[in-house]
């Protein structure tokens, strides 16, 4: 595959009507053949949301953070939406596309695998003054201070 064609998986979302976004083509091609295979119920029901909005919106919200229930009507309801974030998470679809595209980078611009870091505290902060400060030998409310009940 040429590396121009695949520049667009990294591309900028576009901008729906409403002011959501969506994924581009190409990395929604890349995610479709990753999720699991629906097939309808036997016994009929209600059918199944169209897997792109449901991805549509559940990056929605990986995005902009918003709770579940926030989510533009046009990307389905946030039980849904969260249902099948629950589903997707627990089949490895998210980490596979993520190694996917990782790996696809690191072919179009390189990653320097070998210098990683990350971000953290290694010591705990102080609670308030320094370490050996003077320690109080009384309470800090005194009797006084206290209001009596009568």
């Amino acid at each position: 595959m040429h590396s121009d064609s695949r520049r667009v998986i990294m591309a900028e979302p576009k901008k729906q009507g409403s002011g959501s976004w969506i994924l581009p083509d190409k990395l929604w091609d890349r995610m479709e053949e990753l999720l699991p295979k629906y097939s309808n119920n036997p016994r009929g029901g209600r059918p199944r949301r169209n897997l792109r909005d449901v991805a549509n919106g559940i990056f929605y919200v990986l995005r902009t953070g918003c709770q579940w229930k926030a989510v533009p009507r046009e990307h389905g309801s946030g039980s849904t939406l969260h249902r099948y974030f629950q589903h997707w998470e627990a089949a490895g679809v998210f980490r596979r596309l993520w190694r996917n595209c990782l790996l696809e980078y690191d072919e179009l611009k390189g990653i320097q695998w070998n210098w990683q870091s990350v971000d953290g505290a290694m010591t705990k902060s102080p609670l308030g003054g320094g370490k050996y400060r003077q320690k109080s030998d009384r309470s800090r409310q005194t009797g006084h201070q206290a209001i009596r009940a009568h």
